[in-house]
């Protein structure tokens, strides 16, 4: 009954939004002299906030038609390599005669779009071709196309992996840390010619036994019927994907927002000063972020009780005990990370991440066991929370160009950075590799240690 109740309070709503839009667009209209007043701007300003909190978001687009490169415009192209029921590759193709590392960004799926990573984007392309995991709607899914958990994400990742051949760099976003990581060490024990050539893992709950959060700890204190009685429904009989069960998108939202609620109240009435003083700048800033913020989307009920239970519930994948079951034959195989020597890692942590805290993600080098150290790379980034590490000023200036290097250093086959895209950081660069080289030597020397850390961290 979430999903009717829900649907109902919007429905309920609508003539108080449109009348909030009539007010804003009349106390907004030059023409009205009001709109010159304080009391104009006031009643301006009250009226969009409660459009904006009472309005559904549709997916946004991507919106990144052009990139720099060698200081001239590229115009890029969006182009789907595979389409399946719960996910498209989608490729952002530069109109340009370049040979750059190929990138595979595996988006979250975990309430909102792949478009929540455009900043991941934008600042990858000018020297890196780019695809990333599309991923659906589960409410617009038929019923018919059948089952999507967490086997069938792995499915999906191998194939795309495949899909883009062996000189693939695969990066994962916050989530997809365990599935691609597992997914890698299946390719890896099949001894799979098409296994990437690195791995970069960012903000994921590799072992969500380290260092916990409200994240982990409400997972650890419900049993996983919890979870099934209370945030999981049926899609209303007029959506595409009619009776399918789902994790509502607006129930992991409300999570999302209650967990940082005094933030995002600031931030709302911060939003209505600038419009009330006519600050335009930053009233679209706050309009930018939210609009892909609030856009959200619902999960297949079966991925989302299954990465409960194998990630946040029982450690499978830090354990060694987490299987994957083949769709052609229904067996179940064994995850074995020790068996990854091929694809060279790199993980990375904020500083101020509350959601995958400091140590989950660095506990993939533990798991990996058989990985030479040379292979092994670790950033951890100051100053920055869970977002600020794939989106803002820190990814763009200090997180991105660490990776840029990672996937260069095991991709020599790709032409050379223009030396007109480094000139900003050019003074920078000697720093940068003094930092990384301290970088890798940090976790040479975890990787020596690993073995007499204890198999529970707690």
């Amino acid at each position: 009954m979430l999903y009717q109740l829900y649907d109902l309070q919007h429905a309920l709503l609508t003539p108080a939004r449109i009348m909030a839009e009539l007010t804003r667009t009349t106390y907004q209209n030059p023409f009205n002299p009001a709109s010159f007043t304080q009391v104009g701007r006031t009643v301006a300003a009250g009226a969009e906030v409660f459009e904006r909190m009472t309005r559904r978001f549709g997916k946004p687009a991507f919106g990144l038609d052009v990139t720099l490169i060698n200081e001239k415009e590229v115009e890029i192209e969006e182009e789907f390599i595979l389409e399946k029921p719960f996910c498209n590759l989608l490729h952002f193709k530069r109109k340009v005669k370049r040979k750059d590392p190929k990138v595979l960004i595996v988006a979250p799926m975990s309430g909102h779009f792949a478009t929540l990573l455009r900043g991941t984007v934008e600042a990858l392309l000018p020297h890196h071709d780019v695809y990333i995991t599309d991923w659906m709607d589960a409410r617009q899914v038929p019923l018919s196309e059948g089952r999507f958990n967490l086997d069938d994400y792995m499915t999906y990742v191998m194939e795309f992996i495949r899909k883009l051949g062996p000189d693939v760099h695969v990066i994962a976003v916050c989530q997809p840390a365990v599935p691609v990581l597992a997914s890698v060490a299946l390719m890896a024990t099949m001894n799979d010619p098409k296994q990437p050539l690195s791995m970069t893992l960012m903000g994921g709950p590799v072992d969500a036994r380290v260092s916990k959060t409200a994240v982990t700890e409400l997972a650890e204190n419900r049993p996983l019927s919890w979870f099934k009685n209370t945030v999981v429904d049926q899609v209303p009989f007029y959506y595409p994907g009619a009776f399918r069960k789902v994790y509502p998108g607006f129930i992991q939202l409300s999570g999302f927002m209650s967990m940082n609620l005094d933030r995002h109240v600031g931030s709302h009435l911060s939003f209505f000063k600038h419009l009330v003083q006519g600050d335009g700048d930053n009233a679209q800033t706050h309009r930018k972020f939210y609009n892909e913020y609030m856009a959200v989307m619902d999960l297949d009920a079966g991925f989302y009780l299954q990465t409960v239970q194998t990630v946040f519930q029982r450690f499978l994948l830090p354990k060694g005990e987490m299987k994957w079951r083949d769709p052609a034959t229904e067996q179940l195989v064994d995850v074995r990370t020790q068996d990854i020597k091929h694809t060279a890692l790199l993980t990375i942590e904020g500083e101020l991440d509350d959601i995958s805290a400091h140590g989950q993600t660095t506990a993939a080098h533990k798991i990996c066991a058989n990985l030479p150290a040379h292979k092994q790379y670790h950033h951890f980034q100051l100053d920055v929370g869970h977002y600020g590490i794939f989106n803002g000023k820190r990814w763009r200036n200090e997180i991105m160009p660490r990776i840029r290097h990672f996937i260069r250093h095991f991709d020599k086959g790709v032409d050379p950075v223009p030396a007109d895209d480094l000139a900003l950081t050019k003074d920078k660069a000697p720093e940068q590799y003094r930092e990384e080289k301290h970088g890798i030597e940090a976790v040479r020397e975890f990787v020596k240690t690993r073995k007499s850390h204890a198999k529970d961290p707690e």
